[in-house]
């Protein structure tokens, strides 16, 4: 059964869809690395380097490698899962820190025109298709990505109402 939010989405294989993910992910480093750490660093009382924004998101890049061959080489509900969880967390969390903070601060946060642009489309793309190409029900798709986005969403709530950050 397909879901009417599903409907304008054009149908693509799950497997296929990851492909991207680490492109988008790219695009997304690219964005926020010019300014990134000032504007974290304005928010917590811990600040970062440039030095640690650059090992997060090259290990976020290489995990992001790893659940995209982890899915090539599976295809299976747990391979789905992993990558729905992952993109919870590197997307879809990302978003809603990028947008919140942009929001708080009534300014633009480093990240936020790809979270909005690229994140938030892609990962709905990614979600229906795994749904509608019946890898996940849409009930594993939604624990799958909330759960993946907790920690994120835990990290962007202890920096922008907290000053302060999980690591």
């Amino acid at each position: 059964m397909t879901t009417s939010w599903l409907s304008p989405l054009p149908s693509r294989p799950f497997h296929g869809l990851l492909l991207a993910a680490p492109l988008i992910f790219v695009a997304h480093v690219v964005e926020e690395a010019p300014g990134f750490v000032t504007w974290v660093n304005a928010h917590i009382d811990r600040d970062i380097t440039q030095e640690m924004f650059w090992t997060v998101n090259l290990t976020g890049l290489g995990i992001t490698l790893l659940v995209v061959l982890f899915e090539w080489a599976s295809r299976s509900k747990v391979s789905a899962i992993v990558a729905l969880a992952w993109l919870g967390f590197v997307m879809v969390g990302n978003a809603v820190l990028h947008t919140t903070g942009a929001l708080i601060d009534r300014a633009y946060a480093p990240g936020v025109i790809t979270a909005l642009l690229l994140y938030v489309p892609f990962s709905a793309w990614v979600i229906a298709s795994a749904v509608r190409t019946r890898r996940v029900s849409a009930f594993a798709a939604t624990i799958a990505v909330v759960l993946g986005a907790l920690p994120m969403l835990a990290h962007g709530y202890m920096i922008l109402f907290r000053s302060t950050r999980l690591f």
